[in-house]
């Protein structure tokens, strides 16, 4: 195979015979065109043909050789500053430690944690004022403003600023005797796009330890905060994990449940995530998912809230009814659920507007009624793969609810994608007497002592035994403190209100005034007829007169059962006047129009 040097030099030689040949001719022409003698024409001097030669006869111009030097000098200082950057920044990255952290990391909100904790920024000439949390609810150990008083921080919400630095700024703080850098930089990710934070920090030192101890410390610092609290995500319109609210962890005793329910949840779900080596040997998916259905305000949602706690465990709360969802966004988003999390997918029959059952029949349209909303993006088929799938997350526990168990699809609770059903009823006796007992009673650590100003309950002693109330007097004037009889005009127009006001104490009662009291009122409360949500609520209207709330209640499920006829009444009255309305146009005749008459004309022939 010819050389690249051969064939250029054929090419060189062909190009100087042509051009030769071509002078020659033009000259011989000329010649005798003219009559003229012959006149001896000087020979062209050939093109040099090898690679030697070549360069001597381009070497011959001044102007290339000009730009060869400078092509030469200029590769060599090119060549000579690569390599002063290349050694500067491999001497920079052996002495400095450089770190950058995404604002949508769990990171970040630890490191902006720590910052804001540090005694530097409080000196420092440019910063930012921030009374973000980063996630944690009870985030007030931070310094606040000098001179603020405890009245105005609760005035304002009980938040206290903060000293953050400041976006495109550096600034340089020492760390266990180590120079420090940090940068806060934002970029804009589009047009419309959420400008994007992101934290850099530089350390000054040889050991890379350096940077895990202040990982490590800003992590122990956040946990510390956050041992108190939970963490709820939601999916973005990105289809990413966003954190929005820290909510403190519900006591499991908080609780009021059927016997037994509490202990089977707690009990198989710690077990669970123990027995991931179990799961790993025997080639079993490691997911648990639990079912929980029953009746509206029965506790299904605050059992999840109270197990995550128990649990130390954050919430995702998964939105299939959410705008832009689609069964690969699904598969995408729990594919991306961190391996200990609690999944929760509330009401999901309700996110479709056909049944989740595929031996059911879809609901026609009514005729003449208005057109029926719009479907979910979400299929079974793509659910049931985001469930169980190949690219389905383990680790996590899937918690479902629904109050219409019948609508599920049989292969949606099957083992492995539902494998524990539960079914939470209205309340029960024994649950409103716990309840009552649960809503005065004070907390466990204050058992011993006073007792709160709201909980009804005060620890007996032979001295107080006269602040008690009688069992037998259970008037809501135990309630307010004696007045001087005085007298006074009537006033014009009397507040009407149901329930207590704080400005009043609560009476003292013992444990087993309260114990009385609680069988009073589960006696009045019948069996499964009302949610747990319904009596707290009624009990919230007597909070700190709980001889009212027990005396009361009969009188309070007399009205609810009367205004729960009175609304059935006005729906079946609104329905038969509907079936009313569909008979009568249905049993009207229908007119049918009349043919149109035909006028046929005679034409001129047949008449």
């Amino acid at each position: 195979m010819a050389t690249p040097l051969i064939i250029a030099q054929q090419i060189l030689s062909a190009i100087t015979n042509s051009a030769g040949d071509s002078l020659l001719s033009v000259s011989q022409t000329n010649a005798t065109t003219n009559g003229t003698s012959a006149v001896s024409v000087p020979t062209p001097t050939a093109m040099p043909t090898d690679l030697a030669s070549l360069l001597t006869f381009l070497f011959s111009f001044s102007a290339l050789r000009d730009w060869f030097k400078l092509i030469v000098i200029g590769s060599v200082f090119e060549t000579a500053r690569r390599l002063v950057f290349h050694f500067y920044y491999k001497l920079i990255n052996s002495i400095f430690i450089t770190a950058r952290f995404q604002e949508d990391d769990n990171s970040y909100s630890w490191m902006m944690i720590w910052l804001s904790k540090q005694p530097a920024w409080t000196e420092a000439r440019d910063v930012e004022i921030s009374t973000h949390s980063f996630g944690l609810s009870d985030y007030e150990d931070r310094e606040g403003l000098e001179g603020e008083d405890e009245p105005m921080s609760l005035a304002s919400g009980g938040r206290k600023v903060a000293f953050l630095p400041s976006i495109s700024s550096t600034y340089t703080i020492w760390y266990k005797n180590r120079w420090m850098r940090v940068t806060r930089t934002e970029k804009q990710t589009g047009y419309y796009g959420k400008a994007e934070e992101t934290l850099e920090i530089c350390i000054l030192a040889w050991d890379r330890r350096v940077l895990n101890q202040l990982l490590l410390e800003a992590k122990k610092e956040y946990m510390s905060a956050k041992e108190q609290s939970i963490s709820i995500y939601v999916s973005d319109v990105s289809n990413n994990w966003r954190h929005v609210a820290s909510r403190p962890k519900r006591p499991l005793h908080s609780i009021v449940l059927d016997p037994g329910i509490k202990d089977l949840l707690i009990d198989d779900a710690t077990d669970f995530l123990q027995s991931k080596n179990w799961y790993s040997v025997r080639g079993i998916p490691f997911r648990r998912g639990y079912l929980l259905y029953g009746a509206p305000g029965s506790g299904k949602t605050s059992i999840i809230h109270s197990l995550a706690g128990e649990l130390g465990l954050d919430v995702y709360v998964i939105s299939l009814s959410r705008a832009g969802l689609d069964d690969n966004a699904l598969s995408g988003l729990i594919s991306e659920l961190p391996q200990k999390c609690i999944a929760l997918m509330e009401d999901i029959d309700a996110a479709f507007t056909q049944t989740l059952n595929r031996d059911e029949e879809p609901t026609p349209p009514v005729p003449g009624g208005p057109p029926a909303p719009p479907s979910s993006k979400i299929s079974l088929s793509g659910l049931l793969n985001a469930l169980d799938g190949v690219g389905a997350q383990e680790g996590r526990i899937l918690f479902a609810t629904t109050n219409k168990y019948s609508s599920l699809d049989p292969a949606l609770c099957r083992p492995g994608r539902m494998d524990i059903h539960i079914e939470f009823k209205l309340a029960s006796k024994y649950q409103a007497a716990e309840l009552y007992r649960r809503f005065y009673m004070p907390d466990a650590e204050e058992e011993s002592e006073k007792g709160s100003v709201d909980s009804g309950y005060a620890s007996i002693s032979d001295e107080k035994e006269k602040d008690l109330i009688a069992l037998d007097d259970t008037s809501s004037e135990a309630s307010e403190p004696s007045t001087p009889a005085k007298t006074s005009p009537p006033p014009l127009e009397v507040p009407v209100f149901i329930g207590g006001s704080h400005r009043f104490r609560a009476p003292k009662l013992s444990r087993e005034q309260i114990d009385d009291f609680a069988t009073q009122f589960s006696e009045a409360i019948p069996e499964r007829e009302f949610s747990m949500a319904s009596l707290q609520g009624y009990l919230m209207m007597y909070k700190i007169r709980p001889a009212d709330a027990a005396k009361e209640a009969g009188e309070w499920v007399a009205r609810e059962r009367a205004d729960k006829a009175a609304k059935l009444a006005a729906l079946e009255a609104a329905e038969s006047k509907k079936a009313a309305a569909k008979q009568q146009v249905a049993s009207k005749p229908q007119e049918i129009p009349a043919p149109a008459e035909v006028k046929v004309e005679k034409t001129a022939e047949s008449s």
